[in-house]
């Protein structure tokens, strides 16, 4: 889990030990290649018609390594969820290739996805509404073992449920209680429970801490931290808030209108972005210091996203784009290096015209603790 420098949810870090600890390396378990995903629009009542599709996800490409966390950020209806699902199979990808350890699991059904399924969990986004109010902590954490029974014989599974509330930071004696009994960390710490029950290799977590308050959020992620580096867990962490991704990925993706723009470790990223879009988003972030705030050089977008189901030729950003050109409008920028950037602005772009931008107040925002930001 990255902890590079100060975020919203950490103490300050001196400089030159911010960006010490390394990215994971190896084999990826996780390999994601053009996978796409089109929600097809009809008409008519009787005889329904196929008019058009909602591409929420275009051709998205990635890999996880074993013990790494990916941050995937973007705006809201970018397709960061839908690609979740996807990747669990809650939704069947349109086309494209998800191999979990060299095995291709996009088509799978029955069998061999359960088996699958037990090695990529989920923990959602709103802990309110995530769990059944009808069933007790103890039912609610112990039905993946109803599924799954060689993980759990029945005669065990009372002590490994106390066990997982134990390592969520819950007290085991809370296993009778119903959730309108527990605040929204708590519940998000049971929802986490319940991805461990498995033993999982990758959980992918969806806006695990945006229904939950600031001070509740530094908790749940400091524990996803421990948690990760105690099970050797993969994370796949979808947010929309830059300073929280930031805190615990080790890599970040940028997504726009169901593409992948942007993709490569949060130093990167953050201090070296070379995508439009990305430097748009990094410029919006809050700054803590007047003086920063006030001498900034703000990015600010025109017009609206457009539809998915009507997106831009080309290069889906261009109608917001200050670089814009004709070649952009006619060829789909492809995601990779663009030649004679530096080193560290040197990682995966998708755009014709890639370059880094100095964005104000980033070494001042790494100065700061929480309290401040």
């Amino acid at each position: 889990m990255a902890s590079n420098g100060a975020s919203a949810l950490g103490a300050a870090v001196p400089e030159e030990v911010a960006f010490a600890q390394p990215v994971p390396q190896g084999e990826p378990i996780l390999q994601v290649r053009d996978l796409v995903k089109h929600f097809p629009l009809t008409k008519g009542v009787v005889f329904r018609k196929q008019v058009g599709a909602v591409k929420a996800v275009d051709g998205v490409s990635f890999d996880l390594v074993q013990g790494e966390t990916l941050g995937i950020v973007g705006e809201s209806g970018c397709g960061k969820s839908t690609l979740a699902k996807v990747l669990m199979n809650l939704e069947p990808a349109t086309s494209g290739s998800v191999r979990y350890k060299g095995e291709e699991i996009s088509k799978l059904s029955g069998a061999a996805l359960k088996a699958v399924r037990r090695n990529i969990q989920m923990v959602f986004q709103d802990p309110y509404t995530s769990l059944n109010p009808r069933m007790t902590v103890g039912d609610i954490i112990g039905e993946p073992y109803e599924i799954h029974p060689e993980v759990a014989p029945k005669g065990e599974r009372r002590r490994a449920v106390q066990d997982l509330l134990d390592v969520v930071g819950l007290n085991p004696e809370y296993i009778n209680r119903y959730p309108h009994q527990f605040s929204g960390g708590q519940r998000q710490r049971i929802g986490i429970a319940r991805g461990l029950a498995l033993k999982p290799e990758i959980i992918i977590c969806d806006e695990p801490v945006s229904a939950l308050d600031v001070s509740v959020q530094a908790q749940v992620i400091n524990l996803l931290d421990q948690l990760q580096k105690d099970f050797n867990l993969s994370y796949m962490f979808i947010a929309h808030d830059l300073s929280i991704v930031r805190h615990i990925s080790d890599r970040v993706g940028v997504m726009y209108l169901g593409k992948m723009v942007e993709i490569g470790t949060d130093l990167e990223i953050y201090d070296h972005a070379t995508h439009p879009y990305t430097q748009a988003l990094l410029s919006a972030v809050p700054v803590p210091d007047p003086t920063a705030r006030e001498t900034r050089d703000r990015v600010v977008l025109e017009g609206d996203v457009p539809s998915p189901a009507n997106p831009p030729s080309g290069c889906r950003f261009r109608t917001r784009c200050w670089k814009a050109q004709e070649i952009c409008s006619v060829e789909v920028p492809e995601l990779t290096v663009r030649p004679g950037l530096k080193l560290l602005a040197a990682h995966d772009s998708a755009c014709h015209f890639a370059e880094e931008r100095e964005v104000e107040g980033t070494a001042q925002e790494r100065q700061r603790g929480p309290e401040e930001t």
